[in-house]
């Protein structure tokens, strides 16, 4: 039995047989699986000579029809396209720099049984000492936003890296173990190997405000005011 023929058994499974019969001549599951297996191949980018990282955040479009077909089994598909994409990364020697997400999402331009995937590489974020507070960051004069999530900038600031003692953890492969300082008005970088780019241009130190775009490894942030100033 071939892997995506065990796919459709399993999701079948999961949902007392009643899969196959409500998706009869819909999207089938098997080929959002086939297209994100596809897109895992077609994205994946060399890091370093053992390593390619591919996308771990998916956004899977659906007309309206295969949205209220999909929706009610959107949690079990999850389980199953998570597991057979970390199988497939796993067998092609892929890496993932962050958990597996997978979104549906309705586009009443597509037609019945068409769908579109996008996807993007996002990293896993730990702070250092856990998340801020919500008082925290509303004090902040500044904020660093990072894959959605708000840190407040306060002197002294904060160092960003991969390494456990970083006070921006970062689980990018493009990223160094110590690889920037930001100290509130400015960012620095501490010797890192793939250097950083602020409002597109590469920099050794640059000042940052509101809406400056920094990039580092692969990984966007944005400095902003908090929400509501």
């Amino acid at each position: 039995m071939g892997i995506f023929a065990r796919f459709e058994k399993k999701v079948e499974g999961a949902v007392s047989g009643a899969f196959a019969r409500a998706f009869k001549g819909d999207v089938q599951p098997v080929e959002i699986a086939a297209r994100l297996q596809r897109e895992l191949d077609a994205e994946a980018k060399l890091v370093s000579r053992n390593k390619r990282l591919v996308p771990n955040d998916f956004t899977i479009q659906l007309s309206q029809h295969d949205h209220d077909k999909l929706a009610p089994y959107a949690s079990t598909l999850n389980a199953e396209l998570g597991t057979e994409l970390r199988n497939h990364a796993r067998e092609m020697g892929y890496m993932f720099n962050g958990p597996v997400k997978i979104a549906f999402e309705l586009d009443r331009s597509l037609p019945t049984g068409r769908f579109t995937v996008s996807s993007q590489a996002v990293a896993g974020i730990t702070p250092r000492g856990g998340g801020a507070s919500d008082t925290a960051i509303n004090r902040a004069p500044l904020v660093l936003e990072v894959n959605g999530t708000r840190h407040p900038l306060q002197p002294p600031g904060l160092v960003i890296g991969r390494g456990s003692d970083a006070d921006l953890r970062i689980n990018d492969p493009g990223i160094s173990r110590r690889h920037a300082q930001i100290r509130v008005i400015d960012i620095i970088d501490l010797g890192s190997t793939n250097g950083i780019v602020v409002n597109g241009q590469r920099v050794q130190q640059a000042p940052l405000h509101e809406g400056s775009r920094i990039e580092i490894g692969s990984t966007r942030m944005l400095v902003h005011a908090p929400a509501g100033r």
